[in-house]
């Protein structure tokens, strides 16, 4: 298994320089062929909508504190399932549909871990939680255990709730039961004309 080399600053951390560092470039060499080996607390993972394309932008998100795995692969096209019912505090309606996919989660009701089992129990492979305070557009809630003693293994992420409410909304208004997305997302790879994050949201 190749392991993909990078610093803080370049590939999915936000704030860099704008100038790509010799491990930057070697990672776009590689290409899809690298295996990604994660991220570090308090730094940030980007994923893209692909569809629909209303909201064909990038957003970021971070990863559980102390919960969860990491994401060892690069998903090109992947479902992101917005989970019913939406805090996945329970068994889940469509839960057949978040069977290998990704499942889009509301805050609230239960704990972060407790979400992210429900959904690995699910067969999903990872699960991203959206805040449920709909103008939230710059908070990042840091998602930690709950003192249970459990444990989950798919990746969880914390997104900010307006970006959440705006993909469910597009969702909602072209009658699609999930958006495909990719993930993780290498920002410094994008140039600067291409990459599109949301106008409602500033990195």
């Amino acid at each position: 298994m190749l392991c993909c080399p990078w610093s803080p600053g370049v590939g999915f951390e936000a704030g860099g320089s704008g100038v790509m560092s010799p491990s930057a470039w070697l990672l776009l060499l590689l290409g899809p062929s690298c295996v990604l080996c994660g991220l570090h607390i308090n730094e940030y993972l980007y994923f893209q909508v692909v569809s629909p394309g209303d909201i064909r932008y990038i957003f970021s998100a971070t990863p559980a504190k102390d919960f969860g795995g990491i994401f060892n692969r690069r998903y090109d096209s992947i479902h992101l399932v917005p989970a019913d019912p939406p805090e996945a505090c329970g068994e889940l309606s469509n839960g057949v549909f978040i069977q290998d996919q990704i499942a889009l989660v509301e805050r609230g009701g239960c704990s972060f871990l407790s979400k992210t089992r429900n959904v690995q129990e699910h067969g999903g492979l990872a699960v991203i939680i959206s805040d449920n305070a709909y103008e939230n557009d710059s908070f990042y809630v840091e998602m930690i255990q709950d003192n249970t003693s459990r444990t989950a293994e798919i990746p969880a992420l914390f997104l900010l709730g307006r970006d959440g409410y705006m993909i469910r909304r597009s969702l909602e208004q072209h009658g699609l039961p999930w958006a495909i997305i990719s993930i993780p997302v290498n920002v410094t790879s994008i140039p600067s004309f291409v990459l599109k994050q949301p106008p409602w949201t500033f990195w």
